[in-house]
């Protein structure tokens, strides 16, 4: 059982996909399914379930969180061992639901410390918790909470901010000031797909009043956001911080009528792992920022 085999191991185990996976590591299929097999047999069982679609069982999901935490610990004692030479050098893995809220606080990090390489990783808030404890990433900024294993996770909110409803300029809403969540009932919505803090929070209002919203067009790439409301394809919600950067002109702005209507945003790292220097110093860009302005603090 080496190195090599364990990271190969966790694409798949990440992936649920032979095929995928060897595409990722760029390796032979048969070849990564032989690595597999390999541990398995070393191991003494099954990690995953062959029946149909490539499922990871629960000895493997049990495994999987032994191998994290291994590499992890790893990872931090290379960096640490680098950190010790001093200098503003180093690698800070940073995971987000989306970046466009942090092109400012990271441009101003990078002109202050330029030694230092930022990694950026796309994640769902659902699976950020587990990446901080393995120590995979430094820090995590979630639009809405995540849960770690007892205490193992620290948190600084960021920003609470009010989420508003787009429409078109000839939508027959766009003269109001304010809507509650019933008049949307048949809006055509458009909004980010399952499982994302967006789509979430909609669920969550339309919920409450017993309510489904109509989706017309669901998606990831929230920055098209408002560019397609704009083109009369339906109308959604937007944060007040994006909606800074929309001219005022392109669409209406409403407020909706309920308290539950937004965004939280929240700075986690984990509790009990050594944060490297460079992590630290990304972590104090990211607090200082002004965020209420877009500028940092003076």
């Amino acid at each position: 059982m080496d190195l090599h085999t364990l990271r190969q191991f966790l694409v798949v185990a990440r992936l649920e996909h032979l095929s995928h996976a060897a595409e990722e590591l760029r390796v032979a299929q048969p070849s990564l399914s032989r690595t597999i097999a390999r541990l398995e047999s070393e191991l003494g069982t099954p990690l995953f379930d062959r029946a149909g679609r490539l499922r990871l069982n629960d000895t493997g999901q049990l495994f999987r969180g032994y191998v994290e935490r291994s590499l992890g610990e790893l990872e931090a004692g290379r960096r640490a061992v680098a950190e010790s030479l001093g200098g503003d050098f180093g690698t800070v893995r940073l995971a987000s639901e989306t970046f466009l809220t942090f092109i400012g606080p990271l441009a101003e990090f990078k002109r202050s410390h330029p030694g230092i390489e930022v990694e950026l990783h796309q994640l769902p808030a659902a699976e950020m918790a587990r990446r901080l404890l393995a120590q995979d990433v430094d820090l995590c900024v979630a639009s809405q909470p995540i849960r770690g294993d007892g205490d193992g996770l620290e948190a600084v909110r960021l920003l609470d901010e009010a989420m508003w409803l787009a429409v078109p300029l000839d939508h027959p809403l766009a003269g109001r000031t304010s809507v509650t969540v019933d008049e949307l009932a048949e809006e055509p919505f458009i909004a980010a797909g399952k499982g994302h803090w967006h789509r979430r929070l909609l669920d969550r209002l339309f919920g409450a009043r017993d309510l489904t919203p109509k989706i017309v067009c669901e998606g990831d790439e929230l920055g098209a956001i408002g560019e397609l409301i704009k083109a009369g394809l339906g109308i959604g919600l937007v944060p007040d911080l994006a909606r800074r950067s929309i001219p005022s002109d392109s669409v209406a702005w409403i407020a909706v009528d309920s308290p539950q209507c937004r965004r939280t945003l929240t700075l986690y790292w984990g509790a009990g792992s050594h944060l490297p220097a460079a992590a630290q110093r990304l972590r104090t860009t990211i607090i200082d920022w002004n965020w209420d302005s877009t500028e940092p603090r003076q």
